[in-house]
């Protein structure tokens, strides 16, 4: 048996005095396994002051995001897309795609966020997955060669939207997924796929939001 990792306990329970992590296998990606955010503890009411505090410290580390989700299952059943390759993965969270990328063969994968508490998460879900990661938290600063660049559900906020220009300065291939953006049109960007999904635990979100698409840019 796989014991918890305390110090991931600790972190979330800056978002929730109660909150636990658990080993959840993904629905998508049953050969994953990732510790998240205990749903039983979350089903009751919250006071006021612990929406705030929730509110200021969500641990979206602590979820398998929807997005996170489709880019995992699509990465193991295109293996070709990492395979002997170095692939950064962006905006990591919980590190699911990057997991995904070591599984399907890729040579070198770094989890990349600006979250300490996130790195942590890869660290262990990478440990629990029986895979190596390397880890970075700065993107800007980030100056090693990589051949693709994969990011889940980091353009919820508008501001994050010239990034995807950054990615490309990064890296020549990049695959984006993302349940948020309407009427994506930025260009050499283009759809490739569009799957349903949920997060893990189930946030019972708006079924808009459980729509996935897949998005692709190179500049080769």
């Amino acid at each position: 048996m796989t014991d918890v990792p305390t110090a991931l306990n600790l972190c979330l329970q800056k978002m929730l005095s109660d909150a636990r992590i658990s080993k959840q296998t993904l629905p998508q990606c049953p050969q994953i396994k990732l510790w998240l955010v205990d749903p039983i503890p979350m089903q009751r009411p919250f006071t006021q002051d612990e929406i705030l505090t929730i509110q200021d410290y969500p641990a979206y580390w602590a979820f398998c995001w929807a997005s996170g989700q489709v880019l995992a299952r699509h990465i193991l059943d295109n293996p070709d897309l990492v395979k002997g390759k170095r692939v950064m993965d962006f905006g990591a969270g919980s590190g699911v795609v990057a997991v995904a990328c070591v599984m399907a063969g890729a040579k070198q994968v770094i989890a990349c966020d600006v979250d300490p508490d996130a790195l942590l998460s890869c660290q262990e879900n990478a440990k629990l997955n029986h895979v190596e990661l390397e880890l970075h938290s700065d993107l800007f600063a980030f100056e090693q060669d990589i051949d693709l660049l994969i990011a889940a559900d980091v353009l919820y906020d508008k501001a994050n939207l010239p990034m995807l220009e950054v990615f490309l300065d990064k890296a020549p291939a990049v695959i984006v997924a993302d349940s948020r953006v309407k009427n994506f049109d930025f260009p050499p960007y283009y759809a490739i796929d569009n799957i349903e999904s949920f997060t893990v635990p189930d946030l019972d979100e708006l079924d808009e939001f459980r729509w996935v698409n897949l998005y692709k840019a190179s500049r080769i």
